[in-house]
């Protein structure tokens, strides 16, 4: 809405609108980037060797193997369903995966070193482990793997636009733990007692309670998505930390139940645990729906100045009419049409979310120049959509 407000205008060409700067300063961007990246791998290479090296250390290389294997089942179940929930406006690829790498390999080595200390000081004797499964790995754990959604909300804030973007980013990082802490239980299982403890160990973990970590650390996730968006001061320093307390008292909930269940853990799961993961998916259903919501609010003033049609706006705020429209783009103008169909999908909610931002007074010439570069986008790719239909129609009918 900069300038003279929301009016629809042709589409530049993409020549036209690439600013020229010195080629010195275009590299810099990109330089930082690959030091970043290259940083990154650096650190979370060295944390899962780590981690690793302490699993193979502790059960043997054998049981090592077979847990990374089976545990590659928690990564199959999990992460398609947070990208499921994050269809509407997928978050970049990079943002994910540091997500479930800072998870897998960061909080899990610190999680390591961090619980034994805790046990060291609090525990006793027999009941040690008892302690640090209640005491002290809910505080550890949930902290360190809350650290990836408040270090992207840190350096990545106009990334997370709302509550479903914080529970993605938690609710990866949770995987990430889930998959490497599958791997030292499975593996001790099977030093321990062999392919029965393997098979037992698989079956409680990694069957029937996959998304026990991503339950609770979406707690977290949910308060840095609320604190992105919050106008409110105190609101973003007590969301995430209301969050977190949430998520680790459910840790310890959790922990506990299992603690003293020890003869009856499978009332204990249909009483307890059956309800909680119920809980969980109701949550991740209603953030979809809320997220679909918001779209369709946030775009009907461009369907009011034109820039959109009402109908538009009805199919980018509903993902069965989004797949209904890519069926079409490609049954009347090929993968082409259908690849321009998805980017246009894509732009409207990247839309939706900035002028989302735009409306809560988050907002700087740089945004309005971005919701301007969208508008075009969308423009541009609904002449193409459209364009590649009528001439394969055409083309059709010529050959009648």
């Amino acid at each position: 809405m900069s300038g003279g407000g929301m009016t629809p205008a042709s589409a530049p060409s993409e020549v036209s609108r690439q600013a020229v700067v010195p080629s010195n300063v275009a590299r810099r961007p990109v330089l930082r980037r690959w030091l970043l990246l290259a940083a990154l791998t650096v650190i979370f290479g060295l944390c899962g060797l780590l981690m690793l090296a302490l699993v193979g250390a502790t059960a043997g290389v054998t049981g090592t193997v077979l847990g990374a294997v089976l545990s590659i089942v928690v990564v199959g179940i999990v992460v398609p369903v947070f990208l499921w929930v994050d269809r509407f406006e997928a978050e970049p690829v990079g943002m994910l995966l540091f997500a479930f790498l800072w998870g897998a390999c960061v909080a899990t080595l610190g999680a390591a070193f961090l619980n034994d200390i805790g046990g060291y000081l609090l525990g006793a004797g027999d009941e040690g482990n008892s302690v640090v499964a209640v005491g002290v790995a809910p505080v550890v754990e949930e902290c360190l793997k809350g650290l990836a959604p408040l270090l992207l909300l840190v350096f990545r804030r106009r990334e997370i636009d709302g509550i479903l973007d914080g529970m993605v980013y938690a609710g990866l990082a949770a995987c990430g733990f889930a998959f490497v802490e599958d791997i030292l239980y499975l593996a001790n299982g099977y030093a321990d007692a062999g392919e029965d403890g393997l098979v037992g160990t698989f079956v409680v973990r990694v069957l029937m309670s996959p998304f026990a970590h991503p339950m609770f650390t979406i707690c977290t996730g949910i308060g840095i998505g609320i604190a992105a968006t919050s106008r409110s001061a105190l609101a973003r320093w007590l969301a995430p930390l209301a969050g977190l307390v949430c998520a680790i008292i459910l840790h310890s909930l959790w922990n506990a139940a299992a603690v003293v269940s020890a003869g009856g853990w499978l009332l204990v799961y249909v009483v307890v645990q059956v309800p909680l993961f119920l809980t969980f998916a109701a949550l991740l259903v209603w953030a979809r729906k809320r997220e679909a919501r918001l779209i369709g609010v946030e775009l009907s003033p461009y369907a009011d100045r034109g820039w959109l049609t009402y109908a538009e706006v009805a199919m980018l705020s509903s993902m069965p009419e989004r797949r209904y429209a890519r069926g079409w783009a490609d049954t009347h103008g090929g993968k082409a049409s259908k690849r321009q169909m998805h980017e246009f999908q894509d732009a409207a909610s990247e839309l939706a979310m900035l002028r989302a931002r735009i409306n809560r007074g988050q907002a700087d010439q740089a945004a309005f120049d971005e919701e301007r570069s969208l508008l075009d986008l969308i423009t541009a790719r609904r002449q193409q959509f459209l364009g590649t239909a009528i001439y394969r129609k055409f083309e059709v009918l010529g050959h009648l």
